[in-house]
């Protein structure tokens, strides 16, 4: 049990760090070929649709998305509850 704890623990670690990560590249210019291009656009196929549904009840304020912010906040919350179940 502890495994999958821990397991679970870091996939959502894993997926904080992603989010951020893409916040960061989104402040970047990106080439439109390479390896640097597939990568941008993996992360970005793996955190836009989650992002997404925050910004449904987040609009950017000011010129400033906020809803990566909330989406952490979130994904944190779910964690907790997931590890509240599992331990």
């Amino acid at each position: 049990m502890q495994m999958l704890l821990l397991v679970v623990m870091r996939l959502f670690d894993f997926y904080q760090i992603l989010i951020i990560v893409w916040c960061i590249l989104s402040w970047l210019p990106t080439p439109r070929d390479g390896v640097l291009a597939d990568i941008v656009g993996a992360i970005d196929t793996l955190v836009s649709p989650y992002i997404n549904l925050f910004r449904r009840f987040l609009p950017p304020f000011g010129g400033i998305d906020f809803s990566p912010i909330l989406a952490v906040v979130v994904l944190q919350l779910i964690e907790r509850f997931f590890i509240g179940m599992l331990h």
